[in-house]
């Protein structure tokens, strides 16, 4: 049974900090000039994409291994996750010497699972979802007698997590608004309660994926309220229903929720590779989409957590690209020239004086709309942003072709 959500204080944040002292790393906290400029004041990344697993889950996950009884740690332990928490259960159990079985849903990232499985956890595929992964898990825990490691409804997870708050504190000691990635709120609950305890004038701000946000219904509720369904690619907070636990310290000290696009996600992880050089999954640019999307609602000095770092390389690589064509670096024109020797390289001239690249070319010659000696080109460009997009589409209009976006 999980005990009472009353019984966590910041007694059992300071006390958890003693625990993972030698096991989890300070992370840095990196000024950034790019979003310092956007906000109008300082802001600091806190990057936890550089914590030991790639994630700040270790901090919750060997806080409550190592309270664990000899009993306990004799059965074994079994999580559920997408990866994060496993990686982060699965390190603990092995510095403790415990059996560990996670249960992962279909479709979780395979760098996820390899780590897993390399810090020696046995790695079991159940369900599409989060929620049903945990139900096996579950179950498997009610058949074997393992010990279930919650990935965010335990206050000794909680505690856990809240470790963070105490650095950010340290770290960034002038700071007036905290921004924090959010799925199933042990990381917002734990930093939250710290932060309100040590600096009640800070405004903490949990951040979730549109297409995963269970805390503003759930909050409006007055209690945890399940997902009908979600999509996003942000894996790590992809969660359908809030835990008792952190759903009451969220209640009581996060100052607000905001939801972030599919398309904001995408512009932040893109932003955080070119211009702060930091590598980050989905879920870890949530803090710092929601800096884009609106920089003037946040006072600085500013904290935005990178909660991870743990991306499939091929997802980053699709994540870029989405990243650009929200961006507008990618266009899509298509482009009617005449059907005549030298048509096309003409008109390619044209992209390259504008100062575009060329990355695919196709030709329509089969088109009610099309006059018998004109061809239709279909050209994806890449850019330099909206703008510079803008000013190719005129450039090319100006020399006289017909152009469709």
């Amino acid at each position: 049974m999980v005990p009472s959500v009353a019984e966590l204080t910041l007694a059992d944040v300071q006390a958890a900090r003693e625990l993972i002292r030698d096991v989890a790393i300070e992370t840095p906290m990196e000024q950034s000039r790019w979003l310092s400029a956007l906000v109008g004041g300082p802001v600091w990344l806190k990057c936890e994409n550089l914590q030991r697993c790639g994630s700040f889950k270790i901090r919750g996950a060997y806080v409550r291994l190592s309270r664990l009884s000899p009993d306990e740690r004799a059965r074994g332990v079994v999580a559920a996750s997408a990866g994060n928490h496993a990686q982060g259960v699965a390190l603990a159990a092995q510095m403790l010497g415990i059996r560990t079985t996670v249960f992962m849903p279909e479709g979780a990232p395979i760098p996820k699972e390899r780590a897993t499985r390399a810090y020696g956890a046995d790695v079991v595929f159940e369900g599409s979802v989060l929620e049903q992964s945990l139900e096996a898990a579950r179950r498997f825990a009610e058949e074997t007698g393992a010990v279930l490691i919650h990935p965010f409804d335990h206050v000794d997870i909680v505690a856990g997590q809240g470790t963070l708050g105490l650095e950010v504190l340290e770290q960034a000691p002038e700071v007036e608004t905290v921004l924090i990635p959010t799925g199933g709120g042990g990381l917002l609950a734990g930093v939250a309660l710290t932060i309100k305890a040590l600096r009640p004038d800070v405004r903490v701000v949990g951040v979730q994926a549109a297409g995963a946000a269970a805390y503003p219904a759930s909050l409006a509720h007055g209690h945890p309220v399940p997902l009908e369904s979600m999509k996003t690619m942000a894996d790590g907070i992809a969660v359908g229903l809030p835990g008792e636990v952190p759903f009451a310290e969220i209640r009581d000290h996060v100052d607000e929720i905001r939801t972030v696009s599919e398309e904001s996600l995408s512009r932040a992880l893109l932003a955080l590779v070119e211009r702060a050089k930091m590598v980050v999954e989905p879920a870890g640019a949530a803090a710092v989409a929601a800096l884009l999307d609106e920089p003037a609602a946040f006072a600085p000095p500013v904290v935005a957590v990178l909660s991870g770092g743990n991306i499939d390389p091929l997802l980053l690589g699709k994540v870029i690209r989405h990243g650009m064509a929200s961006a507008g670096r990618y266009l899509n024109l298509h482009v009617t020239v005449p059907d005549t020797p030298g048509g096309l390289a003409r008109l390619l001239t044209e992209v390259s004086a504008a100062g575009a690249n060329v990355l695919e070319v196709a030709h329509e010659r089969i088109s009610p709309a099309l006059l018998l000696d004109e061809v239709e080109v279909q050209l994806q460009l890449e850019t330099r942003g909206a703008q510079h997009s803008e000013q190719v589409i005129s450039r090319l209009r100006e020399r006289g072709y017909r152009v469709l976006e």
